[in-house]
């Protein structure tokens, strides 16, 4: 281990990980980028990170923090140490309901925070498609809306206050401040203090207010992530809103660059009207879907979602998906989900009703079916699995997040949008369209080989062209995903040399030696460099025993992954993936996790005689219990249990099994045998030497044999199990554990026939 990280480990509770593997695993994000960290830290509380933000100071080494690592710019990929708050800070700290509020830490999952706030009639209301695993950090991080954000807003709507540790490891807490307060607050030589006056002195200056007015989106988008929201501070009474201050709005998307977030306080709203349907409005073109979309507004749904026909046809070809396309009638190409809410059930139906009567009017529309809960969460589970279905389009070229998070007011959505396909006509391309159509955002996704020196190219420029677009319309590159990497090169042709100047000015104040998040935002390299896949680089091929060739071979199958995330889900969320993590927690249990050790280990290998034998690609595949839950859940269609049998027949192909995975295998055949003598067998099990040769762990004990076993005890006792009037015939089917090991459940269930 590097001295330096040895001595870290001296320093903090957590624990701190150097490994090569550890390493990989958090390499990527969901985003087109991989880098190499240097060390992942799993911090266990603020004295943690306090100490570990000294430490970085200390030896100039960068944080990238990390939540889910959901993240679609690269926002969590760094050559530094990655800092994950999921393990351990998921503490939910306190509740408010009188004054309905509550403190979190940053690790907490959306989903869990709501189900544990349900009982007392409150909700936090950002709601996006990854809410079953993405946590509270990372929604203040990037700023996250999600679909339900034309009702309650963004996240940085609802932050009062945030416990933060500042770049110097001084504590702080931003909440907000009249401008007596925030005076009061410029006084002193703490670090703190000199951010209250730079804030001050930057807004104050007239010509800095004019380029912010000028250049940042225009007052109707609602979703506007670029930069540092600046435009947000300058809405205050300290300058000429007429909201308070509060540094909390600043810190909002600001994807972990200025300080680390340690706890979160939230503003909660009630929970909405308990009657839901969803009017799902079928159109023959996008632009159809887009011009209702305008018209549907007006009648102020919960929500106003988009599917194109691109991801409806993914949804074909999933097993898990196929059942929530009930509702699909014909073959359109697009479907406008719109939900509309009320007291009772024929509230909701009526407000439905109303959108169709306009739409209908407008002549927009073919079919529009009504969908009531419970079916309802069906349409729902389909919109959200949208970023995973895309990864199931064959071959290398796919759909590739650069432009999926440009914004633009509800307005101007089909005139962009109009704009926006002639651009990627240009470069002989079409998009794929879904998302949040209500809120003036698309998610549009080129189809892209970033493997190719000509795909690569095309990456390149068809983002600089969507960002003098986007421009062009008063709207915002990011709408929720904020920029990371992918964006953070094109912020000043959108908002202006001036203003990202005062970025610059920002950061450099807040962290001086550029430990947090470097490249992010501000003095980001260039796009389309550190990509996931080398470019030109081929794909390595196989030999398998099992058949690949649908997914186009063994490693396309494994980088179907694109790292949504998905098996980050607990046992709250439902379903079965993935069960290794929800016991564990880390991230080498997840399909994600092992996919990406699959992937980088047998495309950056030193082993020309036989790849597959890594021990590290065993150990992350170890705990896999080929449960298939990823075959039925996974949106990508990853299947980590055919991916496992594989790598281990390759795996033991020339070396043999070992005499442990044998004994194991052949198990009935071995209990046969020495069920003749169990109590040989019993004396030997339950000492430590077999465990220690079958590799069992101490804790665990190995079943004894039964004294007899189930077939011969039936034998003795078949006169006596005669029912004296019988009504049927029943048959038992008796497998091997019921045979010779837990006997005295086939007796039960014998006496009981």
């Amino acid at each position: 281990m590097n001295p330096l990280l040895k001595e870290l480990e001296t320093l903090i509770q957590g624990e701190v990980h150097v490994g090569h593997t550890m390493r990989v695993l958090y390499a990527t994000d969901a985003s087109v980028y991989r880098e190499l960290p240097a060390a992942v830290v799993l911090p266990k509380n603020t004295a943690d990170i306090q100490a570990l933000i000294r430490f970085a100071a200390r030896y100039r080494m960068p944080l990238i923090p990390r939540a889910a690592g959901t993240s679609l710019a690269g926002q969590c990929v760094g050559t530094g140490i990655v800092v994950d708050v999921s393990k351990y800070m998921n503490r939910i700290l306190e509740l408010n309901v009188e004054e309905g509020w509550v403190r979190v830490e940053p690790g907490v999952i959306r989903d869990e925070l709501n189900q544990f706030l349900e009982p007392h009639g409150l909700l936090f209301g950002p709601n996006t498609s990854t809410s079953n695993r993405c946590m509270i950090g990372g929604m203040v991080g990037n700023n996250s809306c999600g679909s339900t954000s034309i009702v309650y807003g963004t996240t940085r709507d609802h932050i009062l206050e945030l416990d933060v540790v500042l770049s110097d490891g001084s504590t702080a807490v931003f909440d907000a401040c009249s401008p007596e307060q925030f005076f009061e607050r410029c006084e002193g030589t703490t670090l703190e203090a000199r951010l209250y006056r730079q804030v001050h002195q930057l807004l104050m200056e007239p010509e800095h207010q004019t380029a912010i007015r000028a250049g940042f989106p225009k007052a109707a988008v609602q979703r506007r992530n670029t930069g540092y929201a600046l435009d947000s501070l300058l809405d205050t009474t300290l300058f000429e809103g007429d909201q308070d201050f509060n540094f909390c709005k600043l810190l909002a998307g600001s994807e972990g660059t200025l300080a680390f977030t340690t706890a979160i306080k939230l503003h909660l709203n009630p929970l909405p009207p308990p009657a839901e349907v969803v009017l799902a409005v079928h159109f023959e073109s996008v632009q159809a879907a887009l011009q209702a979309t305008v018209i549907a507004m007006q009648h102020q749904p919960y929500a106003c979602e988009l599917m194109d026909k691109v991801i409806l046809d993914c949804t074909k070809e999933n097993e898990s998906f196929q059942r929530y396309r009930f509702f699909v009638e014909g073959d359109p190409q697009a479907i406008l989900c719109l939900e509309c809410r009320g007291a009772q059930i024929r509230d909701a139906e009526k407000a439905a009703e109303t959108i169709k009567t306009a739409l209908q009017a407008a002549g927009l529309g073919y079919a529009f079916p009504v969908i009531q809960a419970p079916d309802s969460k069906k349409v729902w589970t389909l919109r959200k699995a949208g970023l995973g279905l895309l990864a199931n389009i064959p071959g290398d070229a796919k759909a590739v997040a650069c432009i999926e998070d440009t914004a633009v007011a509800v307005a101007d959505l089909p005139a962009y949008i109009q704009e926006f396909e002639s651009l990627l006509a240009g470069f002989g391309q079409r998009a794929v369209y879904y998302a949040h159509a209500g809120a003036g955002e698309l998610h549009l996704r080129p189809i892209l080989n970033l493997k190719e020196a000509e795909g690569r190219k095309a990456f390149r420029d068809i983002s600089e062209a969507t960002a003098r677009l986007v421009a062009k319309f008063g709207g915002s590159l990011s709408g929720e995903h904020g920029d990371g990497r992918v964006r953070a090169e094109f912020i000043p042709l959108v908002l202006g040399e001036k203003n990202y100047r005062l970025f610059q000015a920002i950061k450099s104040t807040w962290d001086p030696l550029q430990l947090f998040n470097p490249g992010k935002i501000t003095d980001a390299p260039p796009m389309d460099v550190a990509l996931r896949y080398e470019a030109d680089a081929d794909t390595p091929a196989f030999d398998t025993l099992f058949d690949f060739s649908k997914q186009g071979g063994f490693m396309r199958a494994v980088e179907q992954c694109n790292g949504s995330g998905d098996c980050r889900k607990l046992p709250g969320a439902g379903g079965t993936m993935c069960p290794s993590y929800q016991a564990t927690r880390n991230e080498k249990e997840t399909t994600r996790g092992r996919a990406n050790v699959l992937r980088e280990l047998l495309t950056r290998h030193q082993m020309p005689d036989n790849p597959f034998r890594q021990p590290a690609i065993k150990e992350v595949l170890d705990l896999c219990l080929s449960c298939k839950g990823c075959t039925a859940e996974c949106p990508s269609n990853v299947d980590m249990a055919g991916l496992k049998a594989e790598f281990l027949y390759q795996y033991y192909r020339r070396s043999g099994l070992p005499l442990r995975n044998r004994l194991f295998a052949r198990t009935a055949q071995l209990n046969a045998a020495l069920s003749k003598v169990p109590w040989l067998y019993n004396s030997i099990a339950r000492g430590a030497l077999s465990k220690k040769v079958l590799g069992v762990a101490e804790e665990r004990s190995i079943p004894p044999l039964a004294k007899k076993e189930l077939r011969r005890w039936y034998r003795q006792q078949a006169i006596r199990l005669q029912p004296k009037q019988p009504v049927g015939e029943v048959y038992f089917f008796m497998d091997a554990f019921t045979q010779y090991l837990d006997v005295e459940i086939g007796q039960k269930t014998l006496q009981l026939l």
